[in-house]
């Protein structure tokens, strides 16, 4: 194991502005195979693997058959946004800044290999990133831990020595399960209370306000945790 730190970042919703638009290309996803289910409701599962997504927002006794349809049309949909995608504010910035400070930026994202490549596209930070997990490395999603434990592997740490950026209720369970502790930001829609009910140590507005205060932070650099 490496001897410094790694910070983990999921992607959609913490550093690339996508939430919204897989709540809206789900909402339109599931309405293609019949089913309706508000966008509040999606909205709130995201960040989830989409098979704990479809098992959360659809009844246990649909036909199960459909679901690689509507994960499918999702899919597909939301490819329409890929070389549309954004940064958030300060995201780029924000990776730069830790690893200025020593820590081995790691993407953990649960995005597919071409839906990822599109993100990184967006995000424009190569030059900081060391490694590079997705949903194609692990076989169990968030909020199970398999992503945040395979970030780990690819940084070279053991979970004392990382910290995980995310933005929604499952990435912060995820990582708890991993033994990371989880900074969280509001870009992705989630209330602050419920990220710190669900054991966010630390709770920023997005990726610029946590770089703009990172020296207080659990991310101020590797040998001072």
């Amino acid at each position: 194991m490496s001897a410094r730190g790694a910070a983990l970042f999921d992607v959609d919703g913490t550093l690339v502005d996508s939430t919204y638009l897989h709540a809206v290309t789900w909402w339109e996803a599931f309405r293609q195979s019949g089913h309706r289910v508000a966008m509040a409701e999606i909205h709130r599962a995201i960040g989830m693997g989409s098979d704990h997504l479809l098992d959360h927002l659809l009844s246990g006794d649909r036909d199960r058959g459909e679901d690689e349809t509507i994960r499918t049309a999702h899919g597909t949909l939301f490819a329409e946004y890929w070389e549309r995608l954004a940064p958030l504010d300060g995201a780029a910035e924000l990776l730069r800044a830790c690893a200025k400070r020593g820590w081995t930026v790691v993407l953990a994202s649960s995005a597919h290999g071409p839906e990822l490549a599109a993100m990184r596209r967006a995000l424009d930070a190569e030059d900081v990133i060391t490694a590079v997990t997705s949903s194609d490395d692990v076989s169990a999603s968030k909020p199970a831990p398999d992503l945040v434990e395979a970030a780990l592997r690819h940084g070279g740490v053991a979970a004392e020595a990382a910290v995980f950026v995310g933005d929604t209720v499952w990435d912060v369970r995820a990582s708890h399960r991993a033994g990371v502790p989880c900074l969280a930001v509001l870009s992705g829609g989630y209330p602050e209370r419920d990220l710190r009910e669900a054991g966010a140590h630390e709770v920023y507005d997005g990726p610029a306000d946590l770089a703009e205060r990172l020296d207080g932070s659990l991310l101020a650099a590797p040998e001072r945790r």
